[in-house]
């Protein structure tokens, strides 16, 4: 679904991806942690050219992402989450997720409205539908940001540390929604600082350090049986 190639990124002199190579499977859930300043953000953004690769190659379904197609290619086949919610205060739940749906995707007011019902069911705030964002919690602002990517029907869906903005009550509600759609066939690219959700969602770990990708592999090499110096040293830090 997902292929990046020899991916570089400069912010002026920073160099914060270095000949990042990443693969990612239709249906697959791929978590990636590491340090602050390690890229983990920068390689997800470069997914959906929200940052765009200063060299190397983006492919979605086969098709390199170019400067001139990203339009098109996201609004075909990803979402995104962000560390912050990102809804407009001044509409209500139920405009917000039907705005894209009716104006990028062409749909009726009825079809719109009932795709963000269903949505709104999933992520457990149905009753919410016709409250402004500003009279709901963080959690329940990031459930509803959740929901407003599966309402463009897409099949990436892009997490940017999801629950990194969040009152620590909070951010177990979330969680539960993502893991709820762990179990459906979304290809998701989760960019966390939470290890057990990566031990019990993900079928791949990517750890990376100074804009490189350090280590790959399953939640029990990486937990169990890590490899690598730095990762031990990580993973150390963050496990008690």
């Amino acid at each position: 679904m997902i292929r990046l190639e020899k991916i570089n990124k400069f912010f002026g002199d920073l160099h914060v991806l270095q000949d990042v190579d990443l693969e990612v499977a239709e249906g697959e859930k791929l978590v990636i942690i590491g340090p602050s300043g390690s890229g983990k953000s920068t390689t997800v953004r470069c997914m959906n050219f929200l940052e765009e690769p200063t060299s190397g190659k983006v492919f979605i379904n086969g098709e390199e992402m170019t400067s001139k197609n990203k339009t098109r290619m996201v609004r075909e086949s990803t979402s995104m989450v962000f560390q912050q919610f990102n809804l407009y205060p001044h509409m209500t739940i139920l405009k917000n997720l039907t705005l894209a749906p009716i104006k990028l995707y062409h749909k009726s007011k009825e079809e719109a409205e009932a795709l963000a019902y269903h949505y709104l069911d999933i992520v457990g705030l149905r009753e919410k539908a016709h409250v402004y964002p500003t009279t709901l919690s963080g959690g329940q602002q990031q459930r509803i940001a959740i929901a407003r990517a599966l309402c463009a029907q897409t099949k990436i869906i892009l997490f940017d540390e999801p629950t990194s903005a969040l009152d620590p009550e909070t951010i177990q509600e979330v969680l539960d929604v993502m893991i709820k759609l762990a179990k459906e066939n979304i290809t998701m690219v989760v960019v966390t600082h939470e290890m057990g959700f990566a031990k019990e969602v993900a079928d791949r770990i990517v750890f990376m350090d100074n804009g490189k990708i350090v280590e790959v592999g399953t939640p029990n090499e990486f937990f169990k049986n890590p490899s690598n110096e730095r990762l031990k040293q990580f993973l150390g830090k963050i496990i008690r």
